[in-house]
């Protein structure tokens, strides 16, 4: 037993008892069962399994603190409503504010942040990391790094827009034909059904290998596919709310179906529709990069972290990472946002003064 190891228990074990001594129930049993379960784990794995322990727990040390630090920090420049919003958040939220704005500002700044161009071939193929290739290179000899960053423009983006024109799609049907009712009501809904009865990854291989791989139409594409499930959200919220007496009220005035959906409905939908939002793009963003990784999304030599991960798949087999660090950026944003539309489902709430 070397000092790693004495020191390693003897950390957890003073920890335990000092969050017993302060009376900290929580912080005792998750330190204490952390105890546990690590000499169970060291007598099985020994002293590299401690290690594999100490740095996963290092690595949530980390995130925790930066949470608690960007949630301070945002309640300190926030305004408003948001900056209360933002005392009671929890760190999940903040964790994934944080990490939005990271890619958010990644994307923005890709040209100033990434030290080569997205297409620049500088070395060989497969080269591995140095002071020059933070994270290697790629088939071709381009920077890893740099096309990761470029990636979060490219990937994001594309899934950004197409998010946007669905949700003004489905959103915009829902309320009118939650306003209007009748046929028209009836119609729409069946060709929704119609779309949805569609598994959506061969929906979109059908209308791409007809109408091509363009940007333009791979935005039209998604957006058509998943408009439907914001129309279906978008027409039940907007039913429950058609039927209160505040809109009988609206259309006894005489006020017109534009009117009732801008000043009486919408404000009243909005906090799930957000919500929805989030878990739309998370939808989204995955079938960019699931088609770009089968070679029907953005096209190279455009940096995309799907097809990023396909063009270095077969490092893999030699027991490279480097194909992971493209599926963790798709990872880590999926889980990011899912926490924010968590806090935000959390804090929405029933209909409006």
């Amino acid at each position: 037993m070397n000092y790693f190891v004495i020191g390693y228990y003897a950390l957890l074990i003073g920890a335990s008892c000092t969050a017993a001594h302060f009376q900290s129930r929580k912080a005792f049993l998750l330190l204490f069962s952390l105890t546990l379960v690590s000499f169970i784990v060291g007598i099985v794995g020994g002293e590299s399994a401690l290690w594999t322990i100490t740095v996963f727990a290092g690595v949530i040390a980390l995130c925790v603190g930066t949470s608690f630090a960007f949630r301070e920090f945002l309640v300190i420049v926030g305004w408003g409503e948001f900056s209360k919003a933002m005392k009671t958040a929890p760190l999940t939220a903040s964790f994934g504010l944080f990490i939005i704005g990271t890619y958010a500002i990644a994307g923005v700044f890709s040209p100033i942040i990434a030290p080569y161009g997205e297409a620049e071939i500088i070395t060989s193929a497969f080269a591995p990391a140095d002071e020059n290739l933070l994270l290697g290179a790629d088939q071709l000899g381009r920077d890893m790094f740099s096309r990761l960053v470029y990636g979060a423009r490219n990937t994001v983006g594309l899934a950004l827009v197409a998010t946007i024109l669905a949700f003004l799609m489905g959103a915009i049907g829902g309320l009118v034909a939650a306003t209007t009712g009748g046929w028209l009501d009836q119609f729409m809904g069946r060709v929704v059904d119609v779309i949805m009865s569609v598994p959506s990854l061969i929906f979109a291989l059908l209308l791409l290998s007809i109408f091509g791989t363009g940007v333009t139409v791979l935005i039209i594409v998604i957006a058509i596919i998943y408009s439907p499930r914001v129309f279906r959200l978008t027409r039940a919220v907007a039913g429950n709310v058609v039927v209160m007496d505040f809109i009988e009220a609206a259309r006894l005035r005489g006020e017109g179906m534009w009117y009732l959906v801008r000043r009486e409905i919408l404000p009243n939908s909005t906090a799930p529709l957000i919500a929805e939002f989030g878990l739309e793009f998370c939808f989204v963003f995955l079938l960019v990069a699931g088609l770009s990784f089968l070679g029907l999304g953005i096209q190279p030599p455009t940096a995309d972290w799907g097809s990023m991960v396909r063009e270095n798949a077969t490092l893999i087999s030699f027991g490279e990472i480097t194909p992971l660090f493209p599926a963790g950026a798709i990872a880590l944003l999926t889980v990011a946002v899912n926490f924010v539309v968590d806090w935000m489902l959390f804090r929405s709430s029933g209909l409006k003064g």
